[in-house]
């Protein structure tokens, strides 16, 4: 009986070591998940300040667009509107010019003989014939 009961207590702690050595696979799964999902949450957080950066720069432009200040800049110097009290200068180019004349010069083709040009492509030089 005695060694009986031996052999059921070295089964029983036996099976609770393996219960303990399962336990303890699964929190390690489960941290080393954990810290997955922490590295997720940080990169996922950077990203939303970003985009929060970005939000508030394009809001920043559209309260600007939108305002009394932008369009007068439009006006003055893309639509070239004029402020009361301003005196605008047109620039107008006269209606006669005086016309240039254009001379064209033609030169006339230097003819080169055969052997020449067959010279030229192995010596890299024309000679010098008269």
């Amino acid at each position: 009986m005695d060694l009986l009961k031996r052999g059921a207590k070295y089964i029983a702690v036996m099976a609770g070591l393996a219960v303990l050595i399962f336990l303890v696979i699964i929190f390690n799964n489960r941290m080393a998940e954990q810290r997955e999902l922490i590295a997720q949450a940080e990169k996922i957080r950077a990203e939303l300040n970003v985009l929060r950066a970005t939000e508030a720069e394009l809001n920043a432009r559209i309260a600007y667009a939108t305002s009394d200040a932008a369009v007068e800049e439009w006006a003055y110097q893309e639509a070239r509107w004029v402020r009361e009290g301003d005196q605008p200068v047109v620039p107008i180019s006269p209606a006669q010019g005086t016309p240039v004349a254009v001379t064209v010069t033609t030169s006339e083709p230097v003819v080169y003989k055969n052997w020449q040009v067959w010279w030229a492509l192995f010596f890299d030089d024309l000679p010098a014939v008269p």
